[in-house]
């Protein structure tokens, strides 16, 4: 089986990951895979050394019609059996128009569970012939906004739980890195710096939680067009020696098992790798009740839920664990046995796998 990836992202946040993992394993199961991306992004080079090719393209976005030619013509020249779309931003319409014209089956991946237009809906969706959901909740977004449940699937996402694990030896290597003291509590917010990944919240939460957790650090990890106005908003409310802005980090396997906390106040969230890195490395979470979300945190075995935007809970929540060390190492626990029970990698490969063969089989007997 020959199988063209299409992912757009520039940078290589969770959901290219997630399509690295997802190749990787296809190789190692005997499925050629050829990816497309644009030119000098992060998966391109992150993926090359495990897969069969690389072909980089320009991509502009949804109004960058050549992208249809582009894939096209990359189509016509490898003759994939399948084509996976792995993003939105115009891909996602362009490499299925292009798949269609080459009468090549076609698998959308959907990460996201912000609701589309009914109109865009109704125009997209019939182009795909399966929609791989990565968790449940994105799945019941789009059967009510009328996508028929026999084309959506749910794949949950996984995550490396091999490289992320728990070590009990890095946090005076933590410490030292982020200029924490003794003591200190660390606490991390890993997401993009996007409206909907609640930075806000978190700082609205943060008096009351340091009014009884003065030792608590912030670290927020991540990079995106909000940096500088949660950098100014953190200034404004006098927080600066208990939070800082720690950028994008590409050695999270070493950062993530040293912390105390992992929180995600999201409004929205598909799943949420992060989230599955922290609990595989053992690590308490809390978040809200959004999205995907309640699949990997369970309120009172591993983390605990809020209310999006709901900033007192969110100080309520973080309290109840910052000044439980016990709790934090039963949560951290439960967390990393429920990720090696429902998100190992080789269950997203296999899922993602029986869709591709569902599809081929499905066009076989048409």
């Amino acid at each position: 089986m020959k199988v063209l990836h299409v992912e757009s992202g520039r940078h290589l946040y969770g959901g290219a990951l997630q399509a690295v993992l997802l190749m990787q394993g296809l190789e190692q199961r005997g499925v050629e895979c050829h990816l497309a991306c644009r030119t000098g992004a992060a998966i391109g080079q992150a993926a090359a050394p495990q897969i069969t090719a690389v072909h980089e393209t320009t991509m502009k976005g949804d109004v960058d019609v050549f992208t249809w030619w582009r894939l096209r013509q990359l189509i016509r020249r490898i003759e994939p059996d399948v084509v996976h779309l792995h993003a939105r931003f115009g891909t996602d319409v362009w490499g299925a128009l292009a798949a269609r014209g080459q009468q090549v089956p076609v698998v959308h991946s959907r990460r996201v569970d912000n609701r589309e237009r009914r109109w865009i809906v109704g125009l997209k969706y019939p182009l795909y012939d399966k929609v791989v959901a990565i968790s449940h909740g994105i799945r019941e977004v789009l059967i009510d906004e009328g996508v028929p449940p026999a084309q959506v699937v749910c794949v949950h996402s996984a995550v490396d739980t091999a490289r992320y694990q728990p070590r009990g030896d890095d946090r005076a290597w933590l410490d030292a890195q982020f200029g924490l003291l003794p003591g200190d509590l660390a606490v991390a917010l890993i997401a993009q710096f996007i409206p909907r990944k609640g930075h806000r919240v978190l700082i609205d939460a943060l008096p009351a939680v340091l009014a009884r957790q003065p030792q608590t650090k912030v670290l927020l990890f991540g990079q995106g067009p909000q940096v500088e106005p949660v950098r100014q908003l953190i200034a404004e409310r006098g927080l600066g020696a208990n939070v800082q802005i720690a950028g994008f980090r590409s050695d999270l396997e070493r950062v993530v098992p040293s912390l105390d906390l992992v929180v995600h106040p999201a409004a929205t969230e598909g799943l949420g790798v992060s989230l599955l890195q922290a609990a595989s490395c053992g690590i308490p979470i809390v978040a809200t009740r959004a999205g995907g979300i309640p699949e990997i945190v369970q309120p009172g075995l591993n983390g605990e839920l809020v209310e999006p935007g709901d900033a007192p809970a969110l100080a309520q929540a973080m309290l109840k664990l910052l000044g439980d060390a016990r709790l934090r190492r039963q949560y951290g626990d439960a967390a990393r046995q429920w990720v090696l029970a429902h998100f190992s990698v080789d269950a997203m490969v296999e899922g993602n796998l029986a869709v591709y063969r569902e599809v081929l089989a499905d066009r076989a007997k048409a």
